[in-house]
């Protein structure tokens, strides 16, 4: 059941929160209030204000002035949600923000003291938590389906980007593989061997003339457990989306474990002695799941302190894997 309505603001006019983010509020009536959507052109906002039948504020700050609202959702460039979630939590919101959350580990820890002084949520947006499909694995596991955990395998990686321009590919900006499609595999590891782990070996690649990171990988292992991790991820790749966790009695396998939207029915193959099996799985909406999650956390205390351990825990690892590439 839904809890109170929050009054929730867009700073940003991004494609993830045009072709998700946004519907997804809009069709979430009983959990929230479309209130406006921000962009530093006033032409800009005034269009996506139609589109989504809304409030345009013409700059971030007016939103954040605005007493009737709540909660942010902030789909910036990397290196301005420092700023604007710090403004954002300064003024009073709850914050739910797209990954990476920041570009520097040293950024999150004081973004999330920030938050915990302020009693409110600060929320990194990995939706693929709440698809349906990491909860069928998980209870799969937990069920012994391959027996003890032995090794988790996960990529993701993609071809070219649209054009030289984007965002993706702009040092100043934030850009580069790792905290756009390696924050994904480095997510995962921690949902299935825990917090308690560290980066033991990593590489970063800067080809094509770029000034930031294509492609990389990295290795991470538990520190009180013999289970490890090992990731890959990078722009100009052959699509690759997956987890495999392989097991002393068999290997588990997905091929849309981060990428599962409204009208994809997820697979995951399970592999033993006695022969694999393909088990298709239900369309899910992990959009509209993880905004009626981050109104749980909204609401709810110890929840928020998971979030900012977690959002810690993401930024250190990911500060590890740059400190251990250039080692």
């Amino acid at each position: 059941m839904a809890g109170r309505l929050i009054n929730i603001g867009v700073l940003g006019c991004a494609a993830i929160a045009e072709r998700s983010v946004i519907p997804a509020i809009i069709d979430l009536p009983g959990h929230y209030q479309l209130s406006g959507i921000a962009s530093r052109s006033e032409d800009k906002a005034t269009k996506f204000a139609k589109l989504f039948n809304t409030k345009a504020y013409t700059g971030y700050q007016q939103v954040l002035d605005d007493k009737s609202i709540e909660a942010v959702y902030i789909p910036l460039p990397n290196s301005l949600h420092f700023e604007w979630v710090q403004k954002s939590l300064k003024a009073g919101k709850h914050v739910l923000v797209e990954k990476s959350l920041a570009c520097t580990y040293n950024e999150a820890v004081a973004l999330n003291a920030l938050a915990r002084e302020y009693n409110l949520a600060l929320v990194e947006n990995f939706q693929f938590r709440f698809h349906s499909q990491l909860a069928y694995i998980l209870e799969l596991l937990r069920n012994g389906a391959i027996g003890e955990i032995r090794c988790i395998r996960s990529s993701f990686g993609f071809p070219g980007l649209p054009t030289e321009s984007d965002i993706r590919y702009q040092k100043e900006l934030g850009g580069g593989a790792l905290l756009d499609a390696g924050a994904y595999p480095i997510k995962i590891a921690q949902i299935f061997m825990g917090n308690d782990i560290d980066v033991k070996a990593a590489n970063l690649n800067f080809t094509d003339g770029k000034e930031v990171d294509i492609w990389g990988g990295a290795y991470l292992k538990q520190r009180n457990g013999d289970l490890f991790a090992e990731i890959a991820y990078g722009f100009q790749h052959f699509y690759q989306c997956n987890i495999e966790i392989w097991g002393n009695k068999g290997k588990l396998y997905s091929n849309r474990i981060f990428t599962a939207g409204n009208n994809v029915k997820p697979v995951v193959e399970i592999e033993t002695n006695q022969g694999k099996e393909s088990i298709t799985l239900s369309e899910d909406k992990h959009f509209h799941n993880m905004l009626v999650y981050f109104s749980e956390v909204i609401n709810n205390l110890s929840i928020k302190e998971k979030e900012y351990m977690d959002n810690i825990n993401q930024a250190r690892l990911i500060n590890e894997i740059i400190i251990k590439s250039n080692e």
